[in-house]
């Protein structure tokens, strides 16, 4: 449920990745940004425990911009611009 004090973004794509372990959450994710738009951005849901640093290292690397991350009771949010 989204906190109305502080709203997520909003995502142009979102791809639910839960139950997949690594390195699949950070294959589709690659594959769906290179689908986008720059400037778009995808929401990313994992349950990965590797996830949280994953998505932190792809976009560091790849210049995709990591928006916002939260943890949700295990569930990963990831909410990526595409460069």
């Amino acid at each position: 449920m989204t906190d109305l004090a502080n709203p997520l973004p909003q995502a142009d794509r979102t791809l639910d990745l839960k139950g997949l372990n690594c390195p699949l959450p950070i294959l589709k994710s690659k594959k769906a940004l290179g689908e986008m738009q720059s400037g778009q951005t995808l929401l990313v849901l994992a349950t990965d425990g590797g996830a949280w640093d994953d998505f932190d290292y792809f976009c560091a690397n790849t210049g995709h911009r990591l928006i916002e991350r939260k943890d949700d009771n295990g569930v990963y949010w990831f909410f990526i611009a595409r460069k």
